[in-house]
């Protein structure tokens, strides 16, 4: 039998304590047609990485929906020298898996030190999931998922956490597009992704599970990915499942959910926030995988509304975001239940 090979990735930290000091000015810069934050502070040579909060709090008033900028208005840009008080960390190493223009990882923090994260995005290899035309070209669920899960650990990995990306596309990594083009390449490990559907779903909990018991001591969840697909009119919110009888991975679930909803109540205070967690043990990467995990479902990749969502490569990156926020919460408050 084969053996699988998955990529790794194990960030030690070492802190540099430097002690800087808030100003009364910062930099004003214009948000242009295409902006979003990342983008923005990409320009502007400004780490995404470890100022995107800092620069969210400073301009928590002038920011749209799921923390958007809006066209023509200025914003203040961190002083990557004296933003405010903080340990600032040593340049963290690079990961091909993420593509050149990502593959540079800050380090933010050790706040997941010595936790494991399994990500699995949806589909993939000659299941594309559902595809659309957007604009006449074709769009596919497996793209949009394995971005967000790419960007997803790159957050985690960030904060120190050990990242195993179980379904991998050598050649794409992250990509700033609205049209992520299609293509069969993707893998499990060095393996090709079998064409019978239960075939996939065995080889991906088999991979998570072998790795799973060679970290038995270990603190371990898993995070699968979806786009959903529905009917053309069902606009929904990202929503969240977890097995029924796993009291962690309905803590994960709920604390991710819990996320978005303060998020929308923020950034949306005249939409309701109608995104739900619940269990649903019937699925089958619920019911065959050994560790406490959330399934997401980012949103209705046939619904024009979801669309927007979805395709904005910078609201791709608040949905990671956002479940790296849920995830950082999650695991900061099983430590203190633990030390109780």
């Amino acid at each position: 039998m084969k053996s699988f090979r998955y990529t790794s990735f194990l960030i030690v930290l070492s802190l540099v304590q430097v002690t800087v000091f808030a100003q009364d000015e910062y930099p004003k810069v214009l948000a242009q047609e295409g902006d979003g934050i990342y983008s923005l502070l990409r320009r502007h040579g400004v780490s995404p990485t470890k100022y995107y909060n800092d620069f969210v709090d400073m301009n928590s008033e002038d920011l749209g929906a799921d923390e958007s900028l809006i066209l023509g208005r200025h914003y203040r840009l961190p002083d990557t020298l004296a933003a405010k008080s903080v340990s600032v960390l040593e340049e963290g190493p690079t990961y091909s898996i993420f593509g050149d223009d990502f593959k540079k990882v800050d380090t933010v923090s050790n706040r997941l030190e010595n936790t494991i994260y399994y990500l699995i995005s949806g589909h993939g290899g000659p299941d594309p999931g559902a595809v659309e035309k957007y604009r006449g070209k074709l769009i596919s669920e497996d793209e949009y998922a394995y971005d967000v899960t790419l960007r997803l650990a790159r957050e985690l990995i960030s904060h120190g956490a050990e990242v195993h990306i179980i379904v991998e596309d050598k050649n794409d990594g992250i990509r700033d597009k609205r049209v992520l083009e299609l293509d069969t390449d993707e893998t499990v490990g060095s393996e090709t992704i079998p064409l019978k559907q239960l075939e996939r779903l065995k080889q991906r909990a088999k991979a998570v599970n072998d790795l799973y018991t060679k970290n038995s001591n270990k603190y371990q969840r898993l995070l699968v990915t979806h786009v959903d697909s529905r009917g053309e009119g069902t606009n929904i919110d990202v929503f969240f499942y977890h097995h029924e009888k796993s009291k962690n991975g309905k803590k994960l679930a709920e604390s991710i959910h819990q996320t978005f909803y303060r998020k929308y109540k923020k950034f949306q205070p005249n939409r309701l926030y109608n995104g739900t967690f619940m269990e649903r043990s019937s699925l089958y990467m619920v019911k065959n995988t050994l560790p406490a995990m959330a399934y997401i479902e980012i949103g209705n990749i046939r619904n024009k509304k979801d669309q927007r969502r979805i395709l904005d490569p910078d609201n791709r990156q608040a949905l990671a975001k956002w479940i790296s926020e849920g995830i950082l919460l999650d695991y900061e408050s099983s430590q203190t239940t633990v030390s109780k």
